[in-house]
Formats: C-alpha cells, sequence, structure tokens
C-alpha cells in the first residue's frame, strides 16, 4: 500500500492464499491533509492485470502509490543493514528517497534497464557481433542518469548523517561517533556540484570510456552509480569491518529511526513504523531505545509472543492475535 513490494517477497503469487484463486487488500488512512483510500487486487491467472486504485483513480504501476502511504518498517534481516553487502545500502537508500521523491523510482527502474542493455552489448562486442561504437547512445544515458541519482544520494546521505549522529550519541551514551559518507566510483568530489547535465555527466562519460577496455574483459559495467555504497564509521574506523554485532545492530536502528525523521521533516507527515518480530532479536536497553524514539508516531507490531509479557512495551492501542489464519482481537 505504500508503493513497494512486499518485503517478505517480490512476487505477487505469493500475496495470493495457496487454494485462492484472488488476493485483496482495502486501506484507508490520514495524512495531514486529508483520508485517503487504497484498494489493490490481484488475480492469480492474471498477475501482471493488477488493480491499484487510489481514491477511486486508478494507477498502472503499484509504484504510483509512492508519496501517499509512507511507512518505516523494521525487521530481523534489516540488522544486517550495516555489514550486509552494498547492494542492500544502496537499495535502502533510492527506497528512501523514492518516499520523499516519488519520481525517482522510476529513474532508478530506468538506470538499471540501461545498464543492463550496455552490459549485453559489452558480451556481444566480445563475441563480435557487435560494434564498440554502439556504446556511445548508452553511455551518454547512463552519464547523466548516474549524475543525476548521484547527487540525490549524496545529498540525503548527507542529511541521514545529521539525523544518524544525534540518535547514536544518545544509544551510545556519547561514547562513539556515527559517521556516514557516500563512497562514490565515479567522482572524486560531489560537494557544491549541480550540472549533472554537462560537468558531471562528461566527467562520468570520460571515466566509462577510460574504463571500458576493462569493461569489455569482464562483460560488465565495472564504474557507476550501481557499484556506489553508503560508508558507515564509528570513532573514524569502518563499523563493516571493525565493528562488534551490538554496534552493527545499533547502527541498522538508528538508519531506520533517522529514515523516519527525516521522512516527517520533509513531508510534515509522521510516517507509520512497522516492526516485524525485530524486538525478540533486540536487548532490552536497544528495546527501550527505539520504542522511546517512535512513541509520537503510529506503530504496529507483530511479535511471536503476548506482548503483554514484555514489561518494556507499554501502549495505548489494541491487541490481535493471529492463528491458523484467522485474526481476531484480544478483549
Amino acid at each position: 500500500m505504500s508503493g513497494c513490494k512486499s518485503f517478505r517477497g517480490t512476487k505477487e503469487k505469493d500475496m495470493i492464499d495457496i487454494n485462492g484463486e484472488k488476493a485483496d487488500i482495502n486501506l484507508s488512512f490520514k495524512n495531514n491533509l486529508r483520508e485517503q483510500i487504497i484498494s489493490y487486487s490481484v488475480l492469480k491467472n492474471y498477475l501482471k492485470d493488477k488493480n491499484i486504485i487510489l481514491n477511486g483513480v486508478k494507477l498502472k504501476y503499484l509504484s504510483k502509490l509512492f508519496g501517499n502511504l509512507k511507512c518505516v518498517i523494521f525487521t530481523p534481516e534489516d540488522l544486517e543493514l550495516s555489514k550486509g553487502s552494498p547492494d542492500k545500502r544502496r537499495s535502502y537508500i533510492d527506497l528512501c528517497i523514492s518516499q520523499i521523491k516519488p519520481g525517482y523510482f522510476s529513474v532508478i527502474n530506468k538506470y538499471d534497464s540501461l545498464l543492463m542493455q550496455r552490459n549485453n552489448l559489452l558480451k556481444k562486442i566480445n563475441m563480435g557481433i557487435s560494434q564498440a561504437d554502439e556504446l556511445e547512445v548508452w553511455d551518454e544515458q547512463l552519464a547523466r542518469m548516474g549524475s543525476y541519482i548521484t547527487l540525490l544520494r549524496y545529498s540525503y546521505i548527507k542529511k541521514l548523517n545529521v539525523f544518524s549522529r544525534k540518535l547514536y550519541d544518545e544509544i551510545s551514551m556519547n561514547k562513539e561517533i556515527l559517521e556516514l559518507s557516500y563512497n562514490s566510483t565515479v567522482f572524486k568530489k560531489i560537494e557544491g556540484r549541480t550540472d549533472y547535465k554537462g560537468e558531471m555527466a562528461e566527467e562520468y562519460l570520460s571515466l566509462m570510456k577510460k574504463n571500458l577496455k576493462d569493461d569489455l574483459k569482464f562483460g560488465f559495467s565495472q564504474i557507476g552509480i550501481h557499484r556506489d555504497d553508503l560508508i558507515t564509521k564509528l570513532n573514524n574506523l569502518s563499523s563493516r569491518d571493525f565493528g562488534s554485532q551490538g554496534q552493527q545492530r545499533s547502527i541498522a536502528l538508528i538508519l531506520k529511526l533517522a529514515q523516519a525523521y527525516i521522512l516527517l521533516e520533509e513531508t510534515d507527515d509522521a510516517p507509520v513504523i512497522l516492526l516485524d518480530d525485530v524486538l525478540s532479536e533486540l536487548d532490552e536497553n536497544r528495546q527501550k531505545f527505539i520504542l522511546s524514539s517512535i512513541k509520537e508516531m503510529q506503530v504496529i507490531i507483530t511479535s511471536c509472543t503476548d506482548l503483554d509479557s514484555n514489561k518494556n512495551i507499554k501502549h495505548k492501542g489494541k491487541n490481535f492475535i493471529v492463528s491458523g489464519g484467522e485474526v481476531s482481537q484480544k478483549k
């Protein structure tokens, strides 16, 4: 409903009951402007023909819902965000930006499509099927689009660094300093630059041409925004290389909390916080920290245990029990 695919899996058929033929979701929500209604349905035999309706208007793509219902989700898998592979951090940053700039999602998809076509062409050139000068049309588009994406990522990470540093001061009781930065495989300097159609694109294109020999050798594009990374440091040391498991988890939590605060600041809407069985993975201090940090937002928590038995969770909300595929409210 927020414009994303399910974090459980990316296939629409997984949203349909094993013995069913159709999945329906209907949701109403209020933001700072008005109440809105979203409905989504998909048939098992017609998965590509999804029926997505926002306030009575049919949408062609799920991503068109971006920017309406804002959610931030925590899962146990997110605790690997700090020490996991770079593609996880790139996806995280791209999702964060898309929540603020809905059109950004289509830019990323377009870049990925161009990159795939360029890589296919590199392989054909290696096989003698195509000529190297055919790369020019793809390279020019990738250079402009890659420069634009770089600027948006860099700008977002700067803001993320401000919020994350302050939050980490609290969770570490001022004992450690967290610093975030954007590692670009293309640009040595990004600060103060804006001309993604001109000077930056030319620099990007020049480096792609310089690296062409290696690209042809390996059969894929070795530099570009698809190889960039979000770097996290604690006390000026790489947290990925030197951070303890506890520090890694704290950083992952801080990144998600900072995402929520930035959403609130940029859109004037507090996001819905979804905690999917994540509290059981955290020690008591981290549980208290995360719950106190999101107390002004709407929170939905799933847990394998009775929430009333957890002394850290004090709430005035509703309890629901899910058993055998049935949902019932706990009295």
